[in-house]
């Protein structure tokens, strides 16, 4: 394994401004770790800034959407994309706020495999079509979210996670990002 955080060698703003390093240091405070991901956009601290503020928008804002439900969408959207960093983070993260091992392992392999309540079934099958198919998206689609109790708003919140991280994996596979080893063993 590699001490760099993707295929590419663009290496971190040094010094990093202050802004940043503070930002940085905490991350490794609540953490444990700076996360790979940050460590990969900071060759350009606009481009980390950018990537960090869409993250924190779309995934601890206020927001009709629980914190484990948006790491479950993480989840289903990096399963489809194969997505080895993503799967390898937010799978810990949704472990972790499940305190459900397997539930993490399920979400990983095969969402369909989980004991799923309807609103979570609906939500998760909205971001697989969404990922595998957008264009095909319906307002019946919208509408099984309706009807196990989500808004407009919510509809709106599942859409930006869910397209938020089509985008992440992506970067994430062409670069060959690599998870922090510490994310492996969590909440097992």
């Amino acid at each position: 394994m590699t001490d760099k955080p993707t295929a590419l060698d663009l290496p971190m703003v040094n010094p990093l401004p202050a802004s940043t390093q503070k930002y940085f240091d905490a991350c490794k405070e609540k953490l444990g770790i700076i996360p790979n991901v940050l460590q990969a956009y900071a060759f350009d601290i606009d481009k980390l800034n950018a990537f960090t503020g869409f993250y924190n928008d779309v995934m601890l804002s206020q927001s009709g959407l629980s914190k484990l439900e948006r790491e479950m969408i993480a989840v289903v959207v990096s399963s489809i994309n194969k997505c080895f960093y993503c799967l390898t983070a937010h799978g810990a993260a949704v472990r972790e706020l499940s305190e459900n091992p397997a539930l993490g392992e399920q979400l990983v392999m095969n969402y369909r495999s989980a004991n799923l309540n309807a609103r979570h079934k609906a939500m998760l099958d909205f971001a697989a079509l969404m990922t595998e198919s957008s264009h095909r998206i319906e307002e019946t689609d919208r509408d099984k979210l309706r009807a196990v109790g989500f808004s407009d708003r919510d509809i709106w919140d599942i859409s930006a996670v869910a397209g938020f991280f089509n985008m992440t994996n992506r970067v994430a596979s062409a670069t060959d990002m690599i998870p922090n080893p510490e994310y492996h063993p969590q909440s097992r």
